[in-house]
């Protein structure tokens, strides 16, 4: 040690650290608080729907309260890991709360699962629908049709989920290196997705098969199709798929598989667990990898003349008693996909007789082409005798019909199942899967507006509501990352790959698609306002304008229709009593409950956590707890060159320190206001710098409060712990998140901020205290800042002379407007115990304040 470091030793002072190392700190901590809020979200999202189906306001399967379940526990965990990650390791406790929750939570569910079938492939005539645990939904749907229905499926086999855990497993690290991938993704940042998911699935990719599954694949196509040169189409059926959440596309399908390519097709397909618009599926209905295990479907090919899907009951006309049949010539890929615009059939429930028929113009076909030794898919041309002709007979189509009234019969719901008609003019299933219903009730109806011309109508309505918002145009494969929130998305085709924005937009318009296809399904089980089949719309619509889209009549508005706005559409209700509510009141009382409902309460410990609620929200109230703090390690020696010196006529000596999009230049010794770049910063500047607020002239000031403060400070009887604040001020920032700790004399204030574009993350936390006042004038101060703030619309806490505010899940335009006001209060507070000589000031300034008068 040299003799500078002893003599700071000796002094009792902290040695300087480098610009490098705080900003490593402060960016670990940061970066724990911005998920740990990422898990509160889930978590309140997972809550909600819980919540709902225990009101019946929401259907859910025994599968997805299981999953819902489960995937509660790892939230809470991440939350608690979080705060331990923010606090240095203070709430290790929470950790051990929670783990005691899930072991119950997890006793409760274990009660309901299926054992699990340990081989790596079964012949479908081993497979029904108990088995999807083991197989996957599509496979254990084909079982179920061939062993227990007698309908016709193609030849095949069942790949098990072990063999897809088998293969992530096994490999040396794969499943390692893949989770370690996972974690760096950072669900605000799309390009985090996109990396994360190319990186996962090129080390499937990469990573050999190993040789009992392997060996176990190529016997079981043996045995399967013999020795001959059969062509196979390689299919995920993933934990779940097929089910109520239907996964719709998200997953990879490989046609024209052979046994020589059999192998490095089961790594692709088992590779798009990890695919951008999966994983954002699977984020969205709260499937986590764990319970994402991919099982595989492999059938032989049908070489279809015509394919196609079916609808046992119409998807979006509830109404309506008929089975909706669509198909095209060639493969059905161009049906499901939306690429192509099919023959279209509806056939009464009641008569089984075709009630309306609509035979497109059809220009393309997908078959199947061998090349050497592969077999691809190419789009050619429809002979132009058949471009007019229906792909299917009328016996053909009833005779679909009464497959689809069949499978509703047996499964008792709903059916979506996809078909194929082979050479010999035999129809042929390929799945079926529960109908992802539209979520509105049928009865639900736009007024007429006959005082209005649409701009268009006559679309086919693929999912119902009403949404309004800017037209923007996109490509059905362009990366839709970025696309604006409360937009309405304009495609020339439906396409799954808008699965990774459509929850962003305000509605969906198509110039072609299909109501029975991929997207379709999607869209209603997301509740997105969509219409299809709108011929013209992207020439007529331009980008940015304000549309009004009617999915209920199928017609587009120029601007905004309040009478469409106006509309709300009721929820069907679910069964009141069902196996998946009687699994739920099990768990509910360790998920749901809220009793940790007072912070400052004795008893708000991880101690008295009994719901993962409780868990959820300790962390929650704690995490601002310590981020309140972050300023507190702030100083001459501890900032190390970390922080900018802002230059501007804030009366305050107020250092910014950038983790990440703050400032323009983070590195430079001072900053300007035009230099914020933090959104909730540069706001409450905005409200610090108000011309009306930094009018100049002396604050009147009243004598008999001025000579109480000066009193005060003499005795120094308002000193916060005894100690005086020091006079520095810290802006801790990023793009969305300000921690704005203001100290001046015997006050301070601590603003703490998210605020983005996810309503559910926004918050503020204001908190204020102290003054060199008397404890009458500093109370009726903290009254009047409250009197101020509820107006505003925050919630209030006062005690004593401190005032604890929030405001939370508002949307960002909202939280500008607040933080805009906070700004000038807080310029406005530093003499205004000055003010508060009676309870009469109080309401005066407060009222002055809101009408815009500061001095």
């Amino acid at each position: 040690m040299n003799a500078v470091q002893s003599l700071k030793k000796l002094l009792g002072l902290k040695p300087r650290i480098s610009r490098e190392q705080a900003m490593a700190a402060f960016g670990r901590r940061y970066a724990s608080f911005k998920e740990l809020l990422q898990a509160n979200a889930d978590l309140a999202g997972i809550m909600a729907s819980l919540n709902a189906a225990q009101r019946g306001e929401r259907s859910l399967e025994t599968s997805q309260v299981r999953k819902e379940a489960r995937r509660a526990i790892v939230q809470s965990e991440r939350m608690a890991t979080c705060l331990n990650d923010i606090s240095n390791q203070r709430h290790q406790d929470l950790n051990a709360a929670v783990e005691a929750l899930g072991a119950r939570i997890e006793r409760e569910l274990e009660q309901h699962t299926r054992g699990d079938v340990t081989s790596l492939t079964l012949p479908l005539s081993e497979v029904d629908a108990s088995m999807a645990y083991s197989v996957g939904g599509k496979n254990a749907n084909l079982g179920e049709l061939r062993n227990m229905l007698d309908m016709p499926v193609p030849r095949g086999f069942a790949i098990t989920i072990q063999a897809g855990i088998s293969l992530l497993l096994r490999s040396s690290k794969l499943f390692k290196n893949i989770h370690l991938t996972l974690r760096a993704v950072d669900p605000d940042d799309p390009a985090s997705i996109r990396e994360a998911s190319a990186r996962a699935e090129q080390l499937i990719v990469d990573a050999p098969v190993p040789d009992e599954v392997g060996d176990a694949l190529l016997r079981a196509w043996d045995e399967s199709f013999g020795e001959g040169d059969a062509v196979a189409a390689l299919r995920s059926s993933a934990i779940a798929e097929d089910g109520v959440q239907s996964f719709a596309g998200q997953y990879r399908s490989i046609l024209g598989v052979t046994r020589q390519t059999l192998l490095s097709s089961f790594k692709k397909v088992v590779a798009s667990l990890f695919s951008p618009r999966a994983m954002t599926y699977r984020a969205s209905h709260g499937y986590t990898l764990e319970a994402s295990g991919m099982g595989l479907c492999c059938l032989e090919m049908v070489r279809a003349k015509a394919a196609g899907v079916a609808f046992s009951r119409h998807p979006v006309d509830l109404r309506s008693n008929c089975v909706l049949i669509n198909g095209l010539w060639g493969l059905g890929e161009m049906v499901v996909d939306g690429s192509g615009t099919p023959d279209q059939w509806l056939v009464s429930r009641a008569t089984r007789k075709i009630t309306r028929e609509t035979i497109a113009h059809k220009e393309a076909r997908l078959v199947l082409v061998r090349r050497g030794g592969a077999v691809e898919s190419e789009v050619v041309d429809v002979p132009e005798a058949l471009r007019d002709v229906p792909c299917l007979s009328r016996e053909q189509v009833e005779r679909l019909a009464a497959m689809a009234l069949e499978l509703e019969r047996h499964y008792q719901y709903p059916q979506d199942l996809e078909w194929a008609v082979d050479e010999d003019d035999q129809i042929i299933l390929l799945q079926t899967r529960p109908m992802g219903l539209d979520s509105t009730a049928a009865e639900s109806a736009a007024p007429a507006l006959k005082h209005m011309r649409p701009l268009l109508s006559g679309a086919d309505v693929a999912a119902k509501g009403v949404g309004c918002g800017p037209v923007v145009p996109v490509q059905p494969d362009e990366d839709l990352t970025h696309f604006p929130e409360g937009a309405v998305m304009l495609m020339q085709h439906s396409s799954p790959n808008a699965m990774t924005a459509m929850q962003r937009a305000a509605a969906i318009i198509a110039e072609t698609g299909s109501l029975t296809g991929h997207m379709a399904s999607i869209c209603r089980e997301f509740g997105v306002p969509t219409l299809m089949n709108l011929a013209g719309a992207a020439s007529l619509l331009t980008p940015g304008q304000v549309v009004t889209v009617d999915a209920l009549s199928g017609r587009v508005f120029d601007d905004e229709v309040p009478e469409l706005l106006a509309l709300r559409l009721s929820r069907r209700q679910p069964r009141a009593d069902t196996p998946a509510l009687v699994l739920l009141r099990r768990v509910a009382p360790y998920i749901l409950p809220l009793h940790l409902v007072d912070p400052q309460s004795a008893l708000f410990s991880p101690a008295n956590c009994t719901s993962l609620h409780d868990v959820m929200r300790y962390a929650h109230e704690l995490s601002y707890s310590e981020m309140f703090l972050l300023s507190d390690c702030l100083s001459e020696n501890c900032a190390g060159g970390a922080a900018s010196r802002l230059v501007c006529s804030v009366p305050l000596d107020l250092y910014i320190i950038d983790l990440g999009g703050g400032l323009k230049n983070p590195e430079a010794a001072t900053a300007t206001p035009e230099d914020v770049t933090s959104v909730p910063f540069r706001h409450v500047l905005d409200g610090m710098l108000n011309p009306a607020v930094q009018a100049k002239g002396p604050r009147p000031v009243n004598m008999s409060g001025f000579l109480s403060v000066m009193g005060q400070t003499m005795i120094g009887g308002n000193r916060h712990g005894g100690e005086r604040f020091g006079d520095r001020s810290y802006a801790i920032v990023s793009d969305r998140y300000l921690n704005f700790s203001s100290r001046v004399g015997y006050h301070y204030a601590i603003l703490d901020t998210w605020c983005g574009d996810t309503l559910s993350k926004n918050y503020i936390r204001f908190e204020f205290a102290g003054g060199a006042a008397g404890n009458e004038q500093r109370a009726r101060r903290v009254r009047c800042i409250g009197l101020i703030l509820t107006e505003l619309g925050f919630t209030v806490v006062v005690t004593g002379d401190r005032i604890r505010a929030r405001y939370q899940k508002y949307p960002k335009l909202e939280l500008c407007s607040r933080l805009d006001q906070l700004g000038r209060l807080l310029i406005m507070t530093r003499q205004m115990d000055m003010l508060m000589v009676n309870d009469e000031a109080v309401q005066a300034y407060a009222a002055k304040f809101l009408n815009g008068e500061y001095h």
